[in-house]
């Protein structure tokens, strides 16, 4: 989200999405990255790891020795984020939202001591999985404690994944690139995390919004749910996604720009939708239980007034696409 304020931005999304118990709206945890490092995705996420630490160098987060001013800030402004939700959360009971950066993300961000990010060493791969388990299982339940009847959702953000799969992210000199990783061990470590969740038999959605989302990856690691960019779905992607929505699978279609511009009328943001639909010839009756209408990615490069406008317009063209699914 926008801005700096935690109460506002709490209040907005809670307040956005009233009725979200009858399955009106997907209340969640904000990140205000405008703050500053530690409020940024990467930051929070290191923020909760347990027995690693990261501070902020000209290049980036990168893996220190001890807790720094950089985890203290971050620690502190997502205890800030947990009062607020906390304070406009009373009585609520229904599903709420949280989210953390996914394992291969964190791997292809967070630099080692030398300078290259943690996807070149293996053992630093499963050493930052097995800390973001251990710091995701406090922060499930520290949620759970300040918001006793929700019913918790938790979300990866992995947009990195697919250049993890593929080889495509780059060196520290920028002159080569590091290979792939195995598709398998993506998997496992990606299963590994989710189950932290699954644990208290919680669903967990994975968020990218990079083009070519592994949606059948996904599925077999145990996401109940897959968010992406709708605009950057090609006709290759029907089969895989039919099936996962035969699987049970959710699809959290992001047909909302997440900057600032005009909004078309709520029938016509969930159009392509419809026309995926037809395509894979799917039941329409299977849309209002198969797919959550969210923006296509994050909110923090959009004006305050814009990201209220873009919350309350998925709802409405999530009630558009329910009215009418053909």
């Amino acid at each position: 989200m926008p801005g700096t304020d935690a109460r506002e931005a709490v209040k907005t999304v809670t307040g956005t999405f009233e009725g979200a118990a009858a399955g009106q709206g997907l209340p969640y945890l904000p990140e205000l990255p405008a703050r500053g490092p530690g409020a940024d995705m990467i930051g929070r996420t290191t923020g909760l790891l347990v027995e690693l630490y990261a501070r902020v160098e000209p290049s980036g987060w990168r893996i220190g020795d001890r807790p720094g001013r950089d985890t203290r800030r971050a620690r502190s402004w997502l205890g800030e984020d947990l009062d607020a939700l906390e304070e406009f959360t009373q009585g609520y009971e229904g599903p709420l939202k949280v989210q953390v950066v996914g394992p291969w993300t964190l791997a292809a961000t967070l630099e080692l001591r030398g300078g290259e990010v943690a996807l070149s060493d293996p053992g630093a791969c499963r050493d930052l999985a097995e800390s973001l388990c251990e710091g995701l299982r406090a922060h499930l339940a520290e949620v759970r404690r300040r918001v006793p009847g929700a019913e918790v959702v938790l979300q990866l953000d992995e947009p990195s994944l697919t250049a993890v799969l593929r080889g495509q992210v780059k060196s520290a000199s920028g002159y080569r690139r590091h290979g792939a990783v195995d598709r398998q061990i993506v998997e496992g470590t990606l299963r590994d995390v989710m189950g932290v969740q699954h644990r208290h038999g919680g669903q967990v959605v994975v968020h990218s919004c990079a083009p070519d989302v592994p949606f059948a990856l996904l599925r077999r690691a145990g996401a109940a749910g897959v968010s992406f960019d709708a605009e950057l779905l090609t006709e290759r992607d029907d089969e895989v996604i039919g099936e996962a929505v035969e699987d049970g699978m959710k699809l959290f279609a992001g047909v909302v720009p997440g900057t600032d511009g005009p909004l078309s009328d709520p029938a016509g943001s969930v159009m392509g939708v419809r026309t995926l639909w037809r395509r894979l010839g799917l039941h329409p009756g299977l849309l209002e239980k198969s797919v959550v209408i969210t923006p296509a990615c994050g909110l923090a490069g959009a004006s305050p007034h814009y990201a209220r406008q873009a919350l309350a317009h998925c709802v409405r063209a999530a009630r558009s696409l329910a009215d009418n699914p053909e």
